[in-house]
């Protein structure tokens, strides 16, 4: 029986339909929302001439835009539901997993971003890194 369940939540259309997954498929359970702020992201263009200059920057802007990703997803879970809220640092697939352990979670839930062929190979898939670590079931919402 799943009593409690973690849901990686991005601003995509997936992650707003896993959170719905959830809703629609269980009742009054423990669920923590997790966003993770992934430092990759900042490399790509937090810094000038090699330096971490714009890090401050990009981490001050990331987090509060996960902030905001959490507050909406958790408005739109009915009552009855337990709702925790997480904003994380590093790499998304293994904060997740790492989220669900920490926690005590049954069960993760996320959206898949349905990336294939060379896209997935250079950048990886977040779902097929959370399906091959996590101890517990996971759900990818396609």
């Amino acid at each position: 029986m799943v009593e409690h369940v973690v849901i990686g939540v991005d601003e995509s259309a997936k992650s707003r339909a896993a959170v719905q997954f959830v809703v629609d498929e269980w009742d009054e359970l423990k669920v923590t929302l997790v966003h993770v702020l992934n430092p990759g992201e900042a490399a790509s263009g937090g810094s000038v001439g090699g330096f971490p200059s714009g890090a401050e920057d990009w981490y001050e802007d990331a987090n509060e835009r996960g902030h905001r990703y959490l507050s909406d997803a958790a408005e739109t879970i009915p009552d009855g539901f337990e709702v925790d809220t997480r904003v994380e640092l590093g790499s998304p697939a293994e904060r997740i997993v790492a989220v669900a352990e920490e926690e005590g979670a049954d069960h993760i839930v996320l959206g898949s971003h349905g990336r294939s062929g060379v896209s997935r190979l250079l950048l990886g898939s977040v779902a097929e890194r959370v399906v091959r670590t996590s101890p517990v079931p996971v759900t990818v919402i396609r």
